[in-house]
């Protein structure tokens, strides 16, 4: 006979819920009998007298203290591998909460995981009691339609149990479920230190995998189409130096022609420089700085004092600050005569100010280029600072954590 879906998960869930409920009967008893026999509760049933004193007290104190942990492990295990739910380990500061658990929490779920269980296991035998008598031989006392009655009212009985053993079962467990991961688990502030912690990670492999990333864009573009840009225009130029016999519009197109290579040449550096130089791996960042300030279309004083160099992915942010610093006051502030550029390393903070003596009114929250910067610097923990009050100057301060 085949069994309808519903019923066939509903018996999965059942066995699931009491498989749980039975593994942890034993494991929130346990330390419910040795507190018990700490406190000479338990030294009666088990014949014993009262002549280890507060040394043995305190010598099965320490033993239960010890064992707090391995039931936690025990139990956290037990909520993965039958529950699918996943408790954060606590540490050390949480032991207090666990001995908790396990002292009076669980000693309470032990004594209702053993009554379902119990009730469970008696409506089944109850259940099945008309079997069981008339299965029996006639020489039993128990044997025989004298107990007809008797079996049909146990029959009832383990039906009415096996009804509603499960939802006492389920609802047993909802209450685990809710409890003991508060108590078991980490709280709040150590999920939330936890939580910092992925973040930061995460967010440091991806600035490095977007820096390499770059690092790639620049090299294919540098090897690639530049290149072909190069030997392109290398040979319009050769055309026009060595083919004299042609009509003067052929040599007109082909003098824009090699114009245009040159000029794209130019911005593709550009656009490599601004991506990600070669300079700035082999040389560092002070030569990749000198060059970005000799290709400034107004004069830019340089000072530079590292007495390290940065970690890769600092020295990219420095980079590009610097150079799209250096491009928005070429852009923007027209009236500009002089910009300065100073990087100092100090401790563990990488600090770049970027000052020139334009008109001023740059505004961080309406620019999106400087919202791009601020972006920027934040994916590596640092601190993006302007000041640009109308009629200048305008100064930008970045501080970069470096530490190796």
């Amino acid at each position: 006979m085949k069994i309808p879906p519903r019923a066939r998960r509903a018996l999965t869930r059942l066995r699931r819920d009491v498989s749980f409920l039975a593994l942890g009967a034993p494991l929130h008893l346990v330390v419910g009998f040795q507190l018990l026999m700490e406190f000479g509760l338990g030294r009666d049933i088990v014949g014993g007298d009262d002549s280890g004193g507060p040394v043995a007290l305190g010598l099965m104190l320490l033993v239960t203290t010890a064992c707090v942990p391995v039931l936690t492990a025990a139990q956290v295990w037990r909520f993965r591998r039958l529950l699918g739910i996943g408790i954060p380990r606590p540490g050390w500061r949480r032991l207090w909460r666990q001995f908790g658990y396990h002292g009076l929490v669980g000693v309470l779920f032990g004594w209702l995981e053993l009554l379902v269980v119990g009730l469970l296991s008696a409506g089944a035998t109850a259940f099945l009691a008309p079997v069981w008598i008339y299965a029996l031989p006639e020489r039993w006392p128990v044997a025989g339609l004298g107990y007809t009655v008797r079996g049909v009212c146990l029959f009832a009985a383990g039906l009415i149990v096996l009804a509603a053993a499960p939802v006492a079962a389920a609802a047993l467990v909802r209450l685990e479920v809710r409890v003991a991961p508060g108590l078991l688990g980490r709280d709040a502030e150590e999920d939330l230190v936890r939580r910092v912690v992925d973040l930061t990670e995460s967010r440091a492999g991806a600035v490095d995998a977007a820096d390499a990333e770059r690092r790639r864009i620049e090299r294919d573009l540098h090897d690639g189409a530049q290149q072909r840009l190069v030997s392109l225009a290398l040979n319009l130029g050769l055309a026009r130096a060595t083919l004299k016999d042609l009509p003067p519009k052929a040599r007109e197109v082909i003098d824009a022609a090699h114009q245009e290579a040159k000029e794209a040449i130019e911005e593709l550096n550009s656009l490599v420089r601004g991506l990600h130089p070669a300079v700035l791996d082999e040389l560092g960042l002070d030569a990749a700085l000198s060059g970005l300030a000799a290709r400034a279309p107004l004069p830019v004083r340089l000072r530079v004092d590292l007495s390290r160099r940065p970690a890769p992915a600092v020295e990219a942010v420095a980079y590009f600050v610097v150079s799209e610093a250096l491009a928005n006051v070429a852009k923007h502030a027209r009236e500009a005569t002089r910009a300065e550029v100073t990087v100092t390393l100090l401790g563990g903070i990488l600090r770049v100010v970027i000052a020139d003596d334009g008109p001023g009114g740059a505004d961080a929250v309406r620019g999106s280029g400087l919202r791009g910067l601020a972006q920027r610097v934040r994916s590596v923990d640092g601190t993006f600072r302007m000041s640009s009050p109308v009629g200048g100057p305008t100064m930008m301060n970045v501080e970069l954590p470096c530490r190796n």
